[in-house]
Order: structure tokens, then sequence, then C-alpha cells
């Protein structure tokens, strides 16, 4: 079997691949295959291929397990019999009953065949009908496809197919003609538990010589090692100990993503920050290109021992054909050390001299600065350097604003129509550049000389950005994973010398695995060590390998070719005067496909965690996402992407990635980065400018808190009742519950379509209720008023008989949530009608009388009616039983109101000073005279207008459930109107009126729920909704429903204000009894209410009681309370 391309081994090809093995019963639920025709994965992209079942079923007539080799973004099958190492080869090390046992729960076994079976590929590995281009690195269909079997002549053999298990291995096959009347091609795969390099006929000893022999090519018995053990054995060569451990176990390698990820989740959260060694660095870029983008900006680059200055002129055609022209400038070799002033004029000059060589004009440029180093953003324009590194050392910069220095320096050029708007790395570019309105790039992963990662993240998560929706773009640094030894057990003894060598010793460890510019020395290392070993240049002066550099990152990415690898080994080698073998040119090629296999595999270890993070903090089972790639490494090296794509795909089933070559995600990058921050800057002007009138400062409100005072003071007085908005009625319901009401009562609510009958126990342990729910008719809503009352007294009928209360005198408690003037506690005259009821003959009529008359028609004497209330009474009441010092109800619903237990010595409108009395105040129509015509905006005024009481209850209008939707539909209306809402496309489906209801507000307000959902909950109401759109109508609907929050806040401390100065008290200690879907279901209105309340009233001390049916139990209340002051005011 041989391995290399030396010349008498006369290959005809040398595909050296970097996978992942994985058994049946696992790759059967992530990657399905087609041996048939060689499907599977391709495209650049990363992710589950199809499967043709008949395919399937083929490969599985014959009865032996399968598992799937990803190999150079295919899926190529291997048919796995109970086979043992190849002959001569110790199967796995000495393999232990527990990992025979393991390997045969996988369908895969160290012991031989049976002799009745056979092992056989269905079809040809590389099919001449291929459809489409060939992939990246595979080798091109031809006469060397082959199959590989057990023929019929080696039943009972031992396999000379090595054992799988779960491995992460090495593939390399030769695309031999096949010997005359064979079609078997053998294939040496490096991994866990499986033969390792075995001898090399051909090539070492016995060159020539075509035969197999127990010996390798040190002239020792071959042997297997499991991957990453330590080998003491004379069986493992020093060249096979080398490719070992730099080869990582898939187990090694899932380690290393829990490690990311832990890492990656420390870094986020502000508290594990300290200890992460992935610093998480938010850059404040909330948005990725939508193609809108146009304008000219500026570019500074800075480059190891360059900076390049770039022009790009955006047309707004979708980033397609941006007009670009650049200059590079060589940095003097004393400024990476010297001064950061040095540094940053160096930078400014070479502005001023683009911008004089390209005559640009003298109008405002932004400038995106494109700075390489770990900084601490705390705005896209402002950034703190964290430590230099790639050889920079300027003094007097870390911890400095790098922004303000290069403005400084730039002003110091006399460019004050430059403007450094922007500042991002080359990762941040990277996405940006590979971006496009159609499908959004939101991870990017830079291999050149350092290693970066970036990803859009859920905003909330990022504990140390006060932003909590949406999502922004995190530069990760995650060249610095492993600094605190996390990945002590993948370093070999090359990397810590590498890293010794280094200019940061004990930092940057993942960099140093991963980076080129550090791979060349780990090559150099390895080779040293072998050399000192006698496993390379035997006999030859090896001191040119002592020297740092000699061995660069382009020299191991042109020896790794498998065309001209070799030829270029032979030339460098030769160039360090080491006059190699053809045998030593081989295994520098395998080292150096190893090191680079191995920077891949790890890149890609880091990705899949980046992209399992992304996946559950979506809350997704599925993630697709574009990942841009810039760096050398991938660029240059076609098996990097290769293998990438494999690691990712196993290590991350659930994501699928879209690899992206970036372009110039430096250059062109950061121009973009800087288009997309101006295009945002102007959306979000426009956008301040249709929500400023919704924005209510502390001023505004304590104008509402005394508007209101005014208005309640005008309502309670006799001679000015008239000209006040609130109405402030008295309810005469003079007394709250004290806990020694008892007995049996009946309640009826009217309020809506529906009403209810009720029948009330109360008893010293609690209160026991049993209701029944009636209809109403719209045609006796909107009938006589006979025939309302009628029905009411039909119902309450049935209720009593079904109850069995047969002519029971029970006091009747009458809910009667419609605007009317009290004239005693049983007596309320209807002022109007209101929520669809149009009875005709009501309004100015008492209605207790109506109930009553309706009774006699019906011939029920038994009926007692002693209270009349509306729902906002009740719900004080009912929540004054359980707290004694509840003197206040609230609704706040599909309507809003409120009343409170007011001194009779300030109530002018009813006779007597002695005690208290609730006064329903109708707050709803606070307003109607035109004292809140200030805080009413055009989007009040519009749901005013189409309301069916326009210019009546103003307040409602801007606080309750009924209107909060109306007033957001009006606002997104004005925003797509301005161009920065659904494209600026006008939606019909937005044109409805009550499209969105107050549920929607509550529900896309949800904590937790994120932006995905937000736009599926917009695209069921076919509002073609993106992620961008999706942020600003959650912003919207929060600034809608903290409003109404704060203005009910307004009323409520104008309430307790008003009954401290009444009571004369320095500190009132005040329970509010507080009912509607708003308050209750919304998840912020009732925190923003609170909050508010405390800083407009800071002398009271407020707390709310949810009520519990107050409409019901508080009529029924109310009927007790009344009782009870008759029993205590009878003779005894």
């Amino acid at each position: 079997m041989c391995v290399c391309r030396c010349a008498p081994c006369s290959g005809d090809g040398n595909i050296f691949m970097y996978v992942f093995m994985k058994l049946r019963r696992e790759m059967e639920e992530r990657c399905r295959f087609s041996p048939g025709n060689g499907e599977g994965r391709g495209g650049g992209v990363v992710g589950a291929a199809r499967c043709r079942p008949a395919a399937r079923t083929a490969w599985h007539r014959v009865g032996i397990p399968a598992v799937s080799v990803p190999l150079a973004g295919l899926c190529v099958p291997i048919g796995l019999g109970r086979c043992g190492p190849p002959n001569g080869v110790r199967g796995g090390g000495g393999a232990s009953a527990a990992s025979v046992a393991e390997a045969t729960a996988s369908g895969v076994s160290n012991r031989p065949p049976s002799p009745s079976c056979s092992i056989r590929a269905v079809g040809p590995l590389f099919p001449q009908a291929m459809s489409g281009p060939p992939r990246r690195g595979a080798p091109q269909s031809g006469p060397n496809n082959f199959m590989w079997r057990v023929g019929l002549e080696q039943r009972g053999r031992a396999s000379p197919m090595p054992v799988l298990n779960r491995c992460v291995g090495t593939v390399m096959w030769e695309l031999h003609p096949p010997a005359h009347g064979s079609n078997d091609c053998p294939i040496a795969i490096v991994g866990h538990s499986c033969a390792l390099y075995p001898r090399q006929p051909g090539r070492d000893s016995d060159r020539g010589s075509v035969h197999t022999s127990s010996c390798d090519a040190e002239g020792r018995a071959p042997g297997s090692l499991q991957m990453g053990a330590q080998d003491r054995g004379p069986s493992c060569t020093p060249v096979q100990r080398a490719l070992l451990s730099l080869t990582p176990t898939l187990e090694r390698l899932q380690e290393v993503k829990g490690r990311v990820l832990e890492a990656l989740e420390q870094g986020l959260s502000q508290q594990g920050q300290a200890r992460s060694t992935m610093q998480m660095l938010p850059t404040f870029i909330c948005s990725t290109p939508d193609g809108t983008e146009k304008g000219d900006v500026l570019v500074a680059e800075l480059w190891q021992s360059r900076v390049r200055t770039l022009w790009a002129s955006l047309a707004g055609d979708g980033n397609q054909n941006p007009q670009l022209k650049h200059h590079i400038y060589d940095m003097p070799g004393n400024i990476p050390q010297g001064s950061g002033e040095a540094l940053f004029d160096f930078i400014a000059q070479c502005l001023k001299s683009f911008l004089q060589e390209i005559g640009s004009p003298q109008h405002r440029l932004p400038l995106g600065f494109v700075f390489p180093f770990s900084c601490r953003q705390t705005g896209l324009d402002k950034a703190e350097l964290i430590s230099w590194s790639k050889g920079f050392q300027c003094s007097d910069v870390e911890g400095k604003d790098v922004v303000q220095l290069l403005q400084a320096a730039i002003s110091k050029q006399k460019l004050n129509h430059v403007e450094v708007v922007a500042l991002l790395n080359n990762t941040v570019g990277t996405m940006m550049t590979c971006s496009t309105p159609e499908k959004p790039c939101e991870v990017a992963l830079v291999v050149g000389s350092g290693t970066n990662c970036c990803f859009m993240a859920e905003s909330h998560l990022l504990e140390s950005v006060k932003v909590s929706s949406g999502r922004m773009c995190v530069n990760s640094e995650w060249g610095c994973l492993g600094d605190d030894g996390a990945l002590d057990s993948l370093l070999t003894s090359y990397d810590h010398r590498v890293d010794r060598e280094s200019s940061n010793p004990g930092e940057r460890r993942f960099e140093k695995l991963v980076g080129s510019l550090y791979l060349g020395e780990i090559v150099r290392h390895a080779m040293l060590t072998l050399a000192s070993e006698q496993a390379l240049f035997v006999g030859r002066n090896t001191s040119s390998l002592a020297t740092r550099g000699v061995l660069t990152a382009q020299h191991v990415l042109e020896i790794m070719d498998n065309e001209n690898g070799m030829a270029k080994a032979q030339s460098v080698l030769e160039a360090l005067g080491l006059q190699p073998s053809e045998q030593d040119c081989c295994r520098v090629q395998q080292l150096c496909r190893a090191v680079v296999s191995r920077a891949a595999a790890l890149s890609a270890t880091g990705l899949a965690a980046v992209l399992s993070h992304m996946c559950h903090s979506r809350q997704l089972e599925q993630l697709a996402v574009s990942v841009g790639v810039d760096g050398e490494l991938y660029h240059t090296s076609v098996r990097f992407g290769e293998i990438m794509r494999s690691v990712v795909g196993l290590l991350a089933p659930e994501c699928t990635a879209y690899l992206v070559p970036s372009g110039d995600g430096s250059g062109l990058g950061a121009a973009i980065v800087t288009a997309v921050a101006l295009r945002l800057e102007a959306q979000r002007n426009k956008v301040e400018q249709v929500l400023a009138p919704m924005r209510l400062n502390h001023a505004d409100l304590q104008h509402v808190q005394a508007l209101m005072m005014k208005e309640m003071e005008r309502g309670l007085d006799r001679e000015r009742n008239a000209e006040s908005s609130l109405r402030m009625l008295p309810t005469y319901v003079c007394h709250t519950p004290d806990g020694t009401e008892r007995g049996e009562f009946l309640a009826l609510d009217l309020g809506g379509t529906n009403f209810r009958v009720l029948v009330v126990h109360v008893t010293e342990e609690d209160i026991r209720m049993n209701s029944k729910i009636y209809a109403i008719p719209t045609a006796i809503m909107q009938g006589t008023g006979e025939a309302l009352f009628d029905h009411i007294m039909d119902c309450i009928m049935d209720f009593q008989k079904k109850q069995e209360l047969g002519n029971q005198d029970l006091p009747l408690g009458f809910t009667f949530s419609f605007p009317c003037k009290q004239l005693g506690l049983d007596k309320a005259v209807l002022l109007t009608w209101t929520k669809g009821f149009n009875a005709s003959g009501c309004v100015g009529q008492d209605v207790v009388q109506m109930l009553r008359d309706a009774a006699q028609r019906k011939q029920n004497t038994a009926l007692k009616v002693v209270a009349v209330v509306n729902d906002t009474v009740g719900t004080m009441m009912a929540c004054g039983y359980h707290d004694p010092k509840c003197e206040i109800g609230l609704i706040v619903g599909t309507g809003t109101n409120a009343c409170y237990m007011e001194e009779m010595a300030k109530v002018g409108t009813v006779e007597g000073d002695e005690g208290r009395m609730c006064i329903n105040m109708e707050w709803g129509a606070f307003g109607d005279n035109g004292c809140l015509d200030k805080f009413f905006t055009s989007f009040d005024q519009q749901v005013d207008e189409k309301s069916i009481n326009a210019g009546k209850q103003r307040f409602e209008k801007l606080i309750s459930g009924m209107y909060l939707g109306e007033i957001v539909r009006h606002i997104l209306l004005a925003l797509v109107e301005e161009q920065v809402l659904l494209r600026g496309k006008p939606f019909h489906n937005l044109q409805k009126k009550d499209l969105l209801q107050t549920k929607f507000l509550s529900t896309i307000e949800t904590p937790g729920l994120s932006l995905l959902q937000v736009q599926g909950i917009l695209h069921n109401l076919e509002l073609d909704a993106s992620f961008e759109d999706s942020v600003l109508v959650r912003e919207v609907c929060h600034i809608v429903s903290r409003r109404a929050a704060h203005l009910c806040a307004a009323g409520m401390a104008a309430v307790v204000e008003k009954m401290r100065e009444s009571r004369g008290l320095e500190q009132l200690t005040i329970t509010v009894g507080v009912d509607g879907t708003l308050y209750k279901m919304h998840p912020h209105f009732s925190q923003n209410l609170h909050q508010m309340l405390q800083e407009l009233a800071p002398r009271c001390n407020v707390t709310f009681l949810q009520s519990e049916d107050g409409s019901g139990k508080g009529a029924a209340l109310v009927a007790a309370v009344f009782c009870r002051q008759a029993s205590h005011s009878s003779p005894q």
C-alpha cells in the first residue's frame, strides 16, 4: 500500500484528506448516502446529503454493516464485515473486550468475517456521469475509478480493511491502474483504533518490489495505535508518533467544541467574562447589508507592515458593482515598535496622500478603520485597545480609544472633512462582504496569519451591552482560546517550542495551532525532532532548521500539493542544504498535510461550536446560515475547505453552513460596514422623527398628573363640575369590607355581549361562588329597553331555578358597567350606552327601576336589588375584602376607569361632610375638554377620528387595550411611508383596521421571544418583514405600551396625591385593587406603571392587588356591606 508519490510507486494521483469516520447507526441519522452514484455533500454546503432508497437497498442486500466516510465533500460508503486488522498488524493496539463490545455494538468487530460473506462497494467512488462541475479537490472521474471488495478467494482470511471505531482519520489512496484481473485498490486510514502507515512497498527498503511485507518503513513490525494514546512500544515509529500527535480524534474535537461553547457563553455573560479566554467583544454592528447602501466612503486598513487606503463608491445596487480605488503604503520598520502617535500620524499621512492622488471632493467623507487587534468597543466609533499582537507593540495606545487617536492624527493633517464613523476588524469586514440581501451572512471566519470568528448574536445575551432586542455582531477573539490551559491535551512538543519562541509566550494558543504565521514553525520543529531521532535527513547537516522562519506557511501549502508537492518539497529542502531523499520529501509532505489538516479541523470545530450556539439561542431545531471565510489558508488550500465542511457537518449536524469565500473582507468589507452605519444612521433619524411625539419625559408626565388633579377638583366642585372632563360621580358606597360580612347574595354582571348571574356565599372561612354566563343577542342589545331587561330577568329566573334558590329573598348587587349618574346606592341614571349597546328608552332612566319593572312583569317578587355599581367599584370592593387598605379601584383592559374613597368634606356634589364615599371618576373621558391636546399625536388623532365615538373618551384611547393595536398600526404605516420599514413597500394588509389586537403587543413584547418568532408572527399577518423590520416593530410596540403605562401612572399619581392631601398626611400607604387584561396579561405594562408611579408620587406607598372577579364578587360584597351596615343601624 502506497501513500506517497515517489517515482518507484508510479501512482497516478494522491488524495490526502482529513475526515471523520462515523458508525452506521450514527451516520444513518446524520448523513444519507447513495453508494451507486456518489451523491453527498458538495457545493460548499455542510449538511445532510440525500439518499436514494433503491441504492440503500442494494447495499444492504449483502447483509454487511456499512458506514459512510465523508471524503472531499462526498459521502463514500465503505462496507464493514467483522474485519480484523491487516496481516501482521495488531488490531487497535490490542483491543480490550470492552472496545470489542463497543465496536460490535456499532456494527464493527475485530473478529474475522464469516466465510460466507463478502464485502463489496456497489458502485464506483467517482462515477463517470457525475452531474455538475467536479467538487473541489475530488479526483477526476476516469479509468482510475476503483471499487474495494473482498473477493471470493479471500473468504476466511483476515480482511485487509482496517478496523474503524469512531475515528478521525487521514485518508490517502493511490488510484493505481488495478492489477490484471483485480478491482482491488488499497486504502490506508489513520485514525482511532486502526492500522497506521503499514510498510510502504516500493518505497522503503525494498524499493521496486510490490509484494506485501510485515515490516514498515523503519524496518519494524507494523502496528496500530489508539489516537491520542501515548505509545511506548517499539512498534510505533517516530514518524508515526509525530503524525499521531498532530491528528486529533473525533472525541478530542468534540471536547474542544465543548470548551469553545463554555468559553463563548462565559464571554457573553458579564460575570463570566473575566474568566473566559474568548472575550466576545460587541462590535455595535446590528445589521447586515440590505443592498440599498450608497455613497462614497473611505477606508484605512492597517496591515502587518503596510497601510492600505481605499475609496469605495456604492450605488445602492445590492453592492454588486462598487467602484474602488486603493493604494498600499509600506510602513517604516520602526513604526510597529515605536510610539502610538507615530503610528496614527503615519496612517493619517497615507490618507492625505491618497486623497490628493485621487482628487477627492471636500464634502464629508465617512471613514471606516480596519484595526485587526483586540479592542473593547463601547460604540461603533469607540474602541479601546486591549492588547497588541502580530508583532506590534506601539507605546501609549493600550487602554485608549484608537478612534480618537486616529481622528486626532487626521485633524493634524487638516482633513477636517474626514470623520471616522466605524471601527472594525477584518473578520467583521469578511462577514459584511459575503452578505447579500437574499442571503445575509451572519458568521465570518478568518484563517490567515491569525484567526478569528465573529457572528450575529442575540442582543439580550450580551449582558455587557444595554441592548435588549435584535442582534449584534460579536467578535469572539477566539485566538486566545486555550490561554487558560483548556487546550493543553492538544498541544504537542512542537507547539510548546513554537509558543516559547514567539513574541507572546503563553498567549493566543489557539491561534498558534491554526494561524498560518505559525504552521511553518510547527513543521520546522517536527522536522528537527525527527532529524534528531534519525527518522529524517539521516547523515545530513540539519543546522539550517534551527533558524526561525526558514519554512513559511506558503512553503507548507505548496508542499501539500498533489501534483507538484513532492518537487516543491525537494526544492525547499535542498535550498536549506538538506539533500533530502524521496522518503524524506514524502515524510515532510505528510507532516505538512497533518499540520494543515489539524488547523482546518480545529477551525471547523470552533465554527461548529458557534453554529450550535446560534441554533440553540434562536430556539431552532435546524439552522441554515451563510459563513463568510477569508484568509490565505482557506483561499490557497482546497483541502482546507474540504476538511472544514466535513468536520462541521459531523460536529454540528443540526446546522447547514454555506461557506462563502470573501473577496476583500478587510477593504470592501470595511466600506460596506461604513455604508451600513450611514444607512442605519439615516434610518434611525427618520425613526426618531416618527416616534419622538410618543416619547413622554418626566416633565410631560408631571404635567399630565397636574392636569388630572385639576380636573378632579373641578369635578368634585358643585359649581364647576360641568367644566371638568372627569365626571367624578358619587357611588354612595361609603364603606369597604371589614371581614365581618356574612350571608348569601345574588350578583348580576352586565358589561358586554355576555353577562353573568352569580350566587355568592360569604362565610368566615372564605367566599364561594356559583355562576352562569348568558348571551345577549345583538337584536336585544339594539332593540328596546323593555326587551333587554325582560331578557335579563328571564336569565336570572333560570339561574335561580337551576341553583334551587326558590323564592329566597336574597340581596342583589348589580354591576352595570356603563356611564351612569348615581342618585343613591340603588339608583343610577344611564347617561349613555357604550360597547355596542343601543337599546331604546334607557338613556336618562334609572336602570335599577327598569330591572325591578321587569321583575314585576315576570312576577318575580323575590328580587331585592340593594346596590348598583360599576366594575371599577366592584374591583375595589373585591380586593378590599382581602386587604382593608384597598381604597382605590383600577381597570386597565379593553377600556379603563378608576375610583377611590374620597373625604365627604371634599365632595361638593353630595350633601354631608362626615365619612368617605367612593367616587367613580370615569377617567376614560379625561381630556375630552381639550386639556390633553398637547399630548395627542397624529396617530392618536387618526385612531380617534375612525372610532365610533370620535372626540370622546380621549384618555381611554391613549391607554386602553382596545386602541393600542390601532396606534401601532398607524405608526407602522408612517414608517413604511418613510422607507424605513418593509422596504417601503405598501402592504395592503397593513391598511386593514383592527389588524393588530392588544394581544399582538403582548406577544411581540414577550421576554425571551426570539426575533425569528416575531418575524413569524408578522408573516402570519401577511407582512413580509425582514429581521430588521421585526426589531423595529418590537420597538414600536414597546414605545406604545410604555406610553400607555406611564400615562396610567400619571393618572394614578394624581389620585393618590389627592387622597394624601385630602387626608392631611405626610405619607400615604394605600392599596389599589386592579383588574383588566392589559394590566394582567401584558409582560411589561404593570412593571412600567409601578415604577413610574413611584417616581411621580414619592410620598405615597402604593401596593397593587389583582382582583379576582371584581365585577361579580365585588357587586355581591357591596350588597353584603350594605346589609352589614343596615343590621348595625337597625334598632336592637
